[in-house]
């Protein structure tokens, strides 16, 4: 595709891990930085490597459109409850997740609110609930690149779309992660329901990498197979090169420094920047990275 001239992407969240992060303290956005900090981070790290760059200028809009009391009246919908477990009148709420289900929710969270004062299910459509659940992102890299992001956290379906083009050709990425996960969070999962979602990610889900060349024929990439290790078989070679003394040489530079940390935390914070006060944000005046 020759030089990267723009990114497009694209993550959707889905009604079960999308809510898990408005059922928990993540919600508070004065706590958790919104979903820009502590989840498009990864996203923009990806980004950043993939075009060898980062970030100089950005701008943001982000809202809370569907989580929340107020959007779900807004719906015709009414929930009386704070939280889920213990609650005779979330049985059918798609949404809920019962601590008491299981003896790990149990153990970890239920049992320890005690001493941690942490409440795990929250209700996602109750009160106090500041951060954005619709965002959207548009960047200029130093090398010129520009990007256009955008992260969900209410679809049917999660994911992701990614679309490379260059001044040669273009290259697409479809990766479809989950989708229709119809069973209650927190209950236990029938073997119908298992199946059921293994006949939808079959016709579905997956991952393709297709690419277009501007004056040739396209086609479609292989994608190498990796086995053991989550995250798509990365967690081996993170690990690799964090723990082992000696960390053999990657041609792909894909061990991140703590620039590139910074780098990365720093369009999130740039865009949250930007939804605040409505102005496009210079990356540099926020911290200047070599």
């Amino acid at each position: 595709m020759g030089q990267p001239q723009h990114v497009n992407f694209q993550w959707v969240l889905d009604t079960s891990h999308g809510a898990d992060y408005f059922r928990r303290w993540h919600r508070e956005k004065d706590k958790s930085g919104g979903l820009l900090v502590h989840k498009a981070t990864h996203h923009f790290d990806l980004i950043n490597w993939w075009i060898d760059s980062y970030p100089q200028q950005v701008f943001a809009m982000g809202d809370l459109r569907f989580y929340g009391r107020a959007n779900a009246a807004a719906r015709g919908e009414s929930y009386a409850y704070d939280r889920y477990t213990g609650q005779d009148a979330a049985a059918n709420d798609p949404f809920a997740l019962r601590l008491d289900a299981s003896d790990t929710l149990r153990g970890l969270y239920l049992e320890a609110e005690k001493d941690s004062g942490y409440v795990r299910d929250r209700n996602v459509f109750g009160d106090n609930i500041t951060a954005e659940d619709t965002m959207s992102v548009t960047a200029r890299y130093r090398n010129g690149v520009l990007l256009t992001y955008s992260l969900l956290a209410y679809s049917p379906w999660e994911g992701y779309k990614v679309a490379i083009t260059g001044n040669r050709g273009r290259v697409e990425v479809d990766l479809i992660e989950s989708v229709g996960k119809t069973f209650i969070m927190g209950q236990e999962e029938t073997l119908e329901a298992k199946e059921e979602q293994a006949r939808l990610r079959a016709q579905f889900g997956g991952a393709e990498i297709r690419v277009y060349p501007m004056f040739d024929r396209p086609y479609v990439a292989e994608i190498p197979k990796v086995s053991g290790g989550g995250h798509g078989g990365a967690d081996p070679f993170l690990l690799e090169q964090i723990f082992a003394p000696n960390p053999p040489v990657d041609p792909y530079n894909r061990a991140a420094s703590h620039i590139d940390g910074a780098a990365s935390i720093l369009l999130g914070i740039a865009a949250n920047e930007s939804i605040a006060t409505g102005q496009m944000i210079n990356v540099d005046e926020l911290l200047k990275l070599p």
